[in-house]
């Protein structure tokens, strides 16, 4: 049975109970949960001795104009979920526990943060990173496990753990995908179904602008424009960005040289933001 932990007390009895030696993996969520966010509990189970997860929707992480108020908090389907997985704990912290009214020390990476996401969510990665380093320091793991299709984030992350000496270890799960190439997403629900017919096309173009690639294409500008041309054929989509980044730095690329390229992308379908990005390998 997962045991639920509410409160941070009841999270460090909990760690401080586990038998010395112990390996915790962590899987940190905002719910939601579907085969991505299992496939990272899988990658826990099978890394670590104990999985503990949590459910948190962090209001830090969202702008004023973005979907707080309606993100999807199926909270009795995440539980059942994680149930059958077999995971060994849940933390479900209150907002208020997590951040005191008058809350004045924030988490701000000032380089992997800036562009891509970071250039159109300001305050973004500072909710996100104040809250994973929140999370590490109440649940004290020793390993966490994130989605690659959150790429930015988790380049963030790997930036604050370096920086600031945290003793976590940072694994990237692949990106699971619906059978048409759509990177699965909590906000997919969102999606009217004419929007869900059209959405497959962001994935269409990052795998042609990795054809590009595997052809011979190294010239960052011109790969951008195969994926962003095969994104404009599909006009229910907006494209918000369209970039090739160095896959560590974030840093824009003029090659793609052997450290590869991560291919980005932002659009709207309505009013629904989807990302999804593909690392280029070496060559």
């Amino acid at each position: 049975m997962t045991l639920i932990l509410r409160t941070i007390p009841q999270v460090r009895a909990w760690r401080k109970g586990l038998p010395a030696g112990t390996r915790l993996g962590f899987v940190p969520t905002m719910g939601a949960l579907h085969e991505g966010h299992m496939s990272l509990v899988a990658l826990s189970k099978a890394q670590a001795d104990r999985t503990i997860a949590s459910i948190f929707v962090n209001p830090l992480q969202f702008g004023p104009n973005e979907d707080l108020s309606r993100y999807p908090r199926p909270l009795e389907n995440d539980l059942a979920l994680l149930e059958a997985a077999g995971v060994d704990a849940l933390f479900l912290p209150a907002v208020e526990d997590l951040y005191p009214k008058d809350a004045s020390t924030f988490v701000v990476e000032e380089q992997v943060s800036l562009p891509l996401c970071g250039a159109f969510r300001p305050g973004h990665f500072r909710g996100v990173a104040t809250v994973v380093l929140k999370l590490f320091n109440i649940v004290a793991p020793d390993v966490a496990f994130f989605g690659q299709k959150d790429a930015q984030q988790c380049a963030v992350i790997a930036r604050m753990v370096r920086d600031l000496d945290v003793p976590v270890e940072i694994v990237r799960g692949p990106t699971l995908r619906e059978a048409d190439g759509l990177a699965m997403s909590s906000r997919n629900i969102y999606l009217s179904p004419e929007d869900r017919a059209a959405a497959p096309a962001i994935h269409r173009s990052l795998v042609a602008a990795e054809a590009a690639f595997a052809a011979g294409e190294r010239d960052a500008k011109r790969l951008v424009a195969v994926g962003r041309t095969v994104l404009a054929g599909e006009p229910r989509l907006k494209e918000q960005y369209w970039e090739a980044r160095h896959p560590a730095s974030l840093a824009p690329l003029v090659t793609v040289g052997p450290e590869g390229a991560l291919l980005a992308v932002a659009a709207y379908l309505g009013t629904t933001r989807l990302i999804d990005n593909l690392v280029l390998g070496a060559g």
